[in-house]
């Protein structure tokens, strides 16, 4: 599918913003400035640009529905550009808060790789971030990294068995161990399905490993247990192509530790029996164990999860022919009957279509997090579907996930800070903290040494980046971060200015 015509479809032109927001303020007087926020010249950018981070180049995400009434907590996602697109700034891992402002960013240290699948999870009892990074062509080759509180690496997870790790899946099991997809090349017989009978076939595999040691404790294989007939694709004219006919995108435990398997290219979800990898029943698709219910059936879905009051949600992504937006749906398994009900749904009132990619979550309260996969949107609802929060990426660019997380960052990494002259009597201090959730407020330090450094002033926290401007002839300026008690979490390396 055309990844221009997707963005067509619900996406007007990103508007001019501005390179970075700062906050000015007098700090040491009687009487305070009125404050101002000041903005690049170069209003055309999509990009954050930041004087004491110069090497971060984020793109700048556009809040479109402002929040509210929205679920505490940060939006987490990793922005990359479309197949075949150079789209602005860098990609990575990025926490944001409802404004669109950045909390925390990680670029990718190489160009030619990719990363998917950030969020937070949960690992020996405490919340972590993780992410699979590698090389994707289709499907990922890669491995999948687990950061803490204070944003430094603790595990790296690694296929086994001689597999690549894809970037589909990467879940943590309530027994901590790992869950995640690998695609892999095999020769068979495609004839019974309009291709070669020496023919490549791409196996979709979902694999469990202990974290610590890297053993393998489960492995399931399609061509196993899922015939090619039941793909909705076709092999590719050309024999030397492997033919994706299951596309595995999304794997989660159930309740009775069993699992949930979904293929994108036969249009189900798979239980599947955790010990012996049978296939228990089939949800949608061509051989159906269920009566499919109106609106239950989803064409070339993502994200098949359970949720606990029993439901399953799933990211249905439809058919470019067939349906004119994608959504979100909720669906109620009577599994003694074999019924599928829908009991709701979610689409975004541009009629977001998105080809590939995308998720739905559940929030705490009942509300709805969506990420539109290659439609560049991230939008958030209550439970009855009224729109509470969206927001959109520059034109070419997208995220796999996008998510909604209550999350404490403690940076390992110093503040950041520099310092400008203006006249002989003013400074604008730059500072910032890449991670740090608990930042208030910033508070100017000045002296004549640097063991003479006095507290000049405060000025509230302002986006990633506050710019504080002060009234000071001292030559050592320095900044430290407060928190909203005021009690200093971390202290910057001050400068000395020049006259």
């Amino acid at each position: 599918m055309s990844t221009d015509i997707t963005r067509r479809r619900f996406l007007k032109a990103a508007g001019a913003g501005a390179v970075w927001i700062t906050l000015t303020s007098t700090l040491g007087c009687e009487s305070t400035r009125r404050l101002r926020a000041d903005a690049s010249a170069a209003q055309v950018a999509q990009t954050w640009n930041f004087r004491s981070r110069p090497e971060l180049k984020p793109p700048i995400i556009d809040v479109t529905t402002q929040a509210h009434d929205t679920v505490p907590g940060y939006i987490c996602i990793a922005p990359k550009n479309g197949p075949g697109e150079a789209g602005p700034g860098q990609d990575g891992a990025m926490i944001l808060d409802n404004k669109g402002q950045l909390v925390w960013f990680r670029p990718l240290s190489r160009e030619a790789r990719d990363m998917m699948d950030f969020t937070v999870q949960r690992y020996r009892g405490e919340s972590v971030l993780t992410w699979w990074e590698g090389v994707h062509t289709g499907y990922g080759q890669g491995e999948y990294l687990i950061f803490d509180g204070s944003y430094r690496e603790i595990a790296r997870v690694r296929a086994g068995n001689g597999y690549q790790g894809d970037h589909h899946e990467f879940l943590i099991s309530p027994r901590d161990t790992a869950l995640f997809t690998i695609y892999h090349k095999v020769f068979g017989d495609l004839s019974p399905v309009g291709g070669s009978k020496d023919g490549l076939v791409l196996d979709g595999i979902a694999q469990e490993v202990d974290i610590e040691t890297g053993e393998v404790l489960f492995e399931w294989h399609s061509l196993n247990h899922v015939g090619l007939d039941e793909s909705n694709g076709r092999p590719p004219e050309n024999p030397e192509l492997a033919f994706d006919y299951f596309h595995i995108n999304s794997i989660d435990v159930e309740p009775d530790g069993n699992l949930l398997i979904s293929s994108r290219l036969t249009s189900t979800v798979y239980k599947v029996d955790h010990e012996t990898g049978e296939v228990i029943w089939r949800l949608g698709g061509k051989n159906s164990d269920f009566e499919m219910g109106p609106g239950t059936r989803t064409n070339y879905q993502h994200d098949a999860r359970r949720q606990p009051d029993g439901t399953i949600t799933i990211f249905d992504n439809g058919a470019l022919k067939e349906d004119d937006q994608s959504r979100g749906i909720v669906l109620r398994l009577d599994e003694n009957a074999m019924t599928a009900t829908l009991l709701r749904e979610y689409t975004h009132p541009d009629k977001v279509f998105s080809g590939t990619q995308g998720n739905v979550q559940v929030l705490p309260n009942g509300n709805v997090f969506v990420g539109w996969g290659s439609a560049p949107v991230l939008s958030e609802f209550d439970k009855d579907g009224e729109l509470l929060f969206s927001a959109s990426f520059p034109l070419e660019a997208e995220t796999y996930r996008a998510f909604r997380f209550e999350w404490s960052g403690r940076p390992s990494d110093d503040l950041a800070m520099v310092a400008r002259r203006a006249s002989e009597d003013e400074v604008t201090v730059y500072a910032s903290w890449n991670g740090a959730t608990e930042v208030a407020s910033w508070q100017v330090l000045t002296g004549p040494s640097l063991d003479q450094m006095e507290p000049l002033g405060t000025a509230p926290r302002q986006g990633f980046e506050t710019a504080i401007t002060v009234n000071t002839t001292e030559p050592y300026v320095g900044v430290q971060a407060l928190d909203r008690a005021g009690q200093a979490l971390g202290t910057g390396k001050a400068v000395e200015m020049g006259n």
